[in-house]
């Protein structure tokens, strides 16, 4: 009978390869907890997201693998995930316990910004992942309606405020903090301090993705948050016409300025299925978000169809994935979240990858 061992499993593991990082499974240490006895296997799969959306291949890859081994008689693979520390996070700590800060942004409003960050933030919870949400948006703070939590006032512990949670994802806003029919008057410098506030003055505990919902255009709250911490990335969210389409392209030389890679885009409301006949039509044009990424050089994360399920789970404080989990915006929302994270891993993982390729 053929002896297995602890080097033959890792080395025939190392057939997988990460589509996104390129490497294989075992080089970049996914491979945790390998335990033989006698011709049982088992042992741990440790990705960076648990929204990885090839998790479920690259467990039946591996458990094939392992077991058409001499001597394996079972095989037990573990998937898990850890959400690796965003860049310059370790060295500069603004918010302690949180791994990595996501600008989600616009160059105008109207195209469902806010509606993106907060189905976002749900779908990666319902993955699994630990998620806050800071509603930034000081002048139209709506994060909170459109998670149900009202006007419920956050508590205060030990001089932090303690976020509202809600759908598995933890909320502070500033229409929590001041009475709902209080206008925002704020000038530059408050509104400096507001986010610095938000970012050192709350207690979000461990956090694998706080999603900062930004206001729409390029001014002083995009300007502070590049300041104050180290974001990993922004989300820019158009629709297909080309007004918005101009916008964006304004808000992506912005966060070039502050050094803030942009992980991609998002096309909100890009086609309309009507619901009595299938047929479907593109209202605002087609393709935009597309040819701006090509122009760019940018990733394409995604487009999501309007729907009155969107429109109705935003009013009610039930986000779209919640409320219609099976309609095609839910689903949309979804695989744009899965996107967001896997470019998340990437940026975070580059320092890494360098390292690695420089001691084969």
């Amino acid at each position: 009978m053929t002896q297995i061992s602890e080097q033959i499993i890792l080395d025939s593991l190392k057939q997988i390869i990460d589509p996104d990082l390129r490497k294989d499974i075992v080089m970049l240490g996914f491979i945790r907890d390998l335990v033989i006895a006698g011709g049982d296997v088992s042992f741990r799969i440790v990705l960076t997201t648990p929204a990885c959306p090839v998790k479920e291949e690259m467990e039946t890859q591996a458990r094939e693998i392992v077991s058409n081994l001499p001597g394996v008689n079972s095989v037990n693979v573990i998937m898990d995930a850890e959400v690796p520390q965003g860049r310059g996070v370790s060295n500069n700590i603004a918010i302690p316990g949180v791994k990595n800060i996501i600008a989600v942004s616009s160059g105008k409003g109207g195209v469902g910004k806010s509606t993106v960050a907060v189905n976002l933030a749900v779908s990666l919870a319902q993955d699994g992942a630990k998620v806050g949400i800071m509603d930034a948006d000081v002048y139209g703070p709506n994060i909170p309606i459109m998670l149900g939590t009202g006007y419920d006032q956050p508590e205060v512990l030990d001089g932090k405020l303690i976020p509202i949670e809600a759908h598995g994802v933890k909320m502070i806003s500033m229409a929590v903090l001041v009475p709902p029919d209080k206008p925002m008057i704020l000038r530059g410098p408050m509104l400096h301090g507001v986010v610095r506030q938000f970012l050192t003055d709350v207690n979000w505990g461990e956090l694998d993705y706080l999603i900062v919902d930004m206001p729409p255009g390029t001014g002083d709250v995009q300007l502070s948050l590049a300041q104050l911490v180290p974001v990993q990335g922004a989300v820019l969210v158009t629709t297909p016409q080309e007004v918005s389409l101009s916008d964006v392209r304004r808000a992506v030389k912005m966060f070039e300025t502050v050094n803030i890679p942009v992980l991609g885009v998002i096309e909100n409301m890009s086609y309309f299925i009507a619901p009595d006949t299938g047929n479907r039509y593109e209202i605002f044009g087609t393709g935009g978000g597309q040819k701006l990424c090509d122009e760019y050089g940018l990733n394409f994360l995604g487009e999501v169809p309007l729907g009155m399920e969107v429109r109705e789970g935003g009013d009610k404080g039930v986000p779209v994935v919640v409320s219609a989990p099976e309609s095609p915006q839910s689903q949309a929302f979804h695989k744009v979240a899965e996107e967001v994270a896997r470019q998340i891993s990437i940026e975070a993982m580059k320092p890494e990858l360098v390292i690695m390729s420089r001691a084969k």
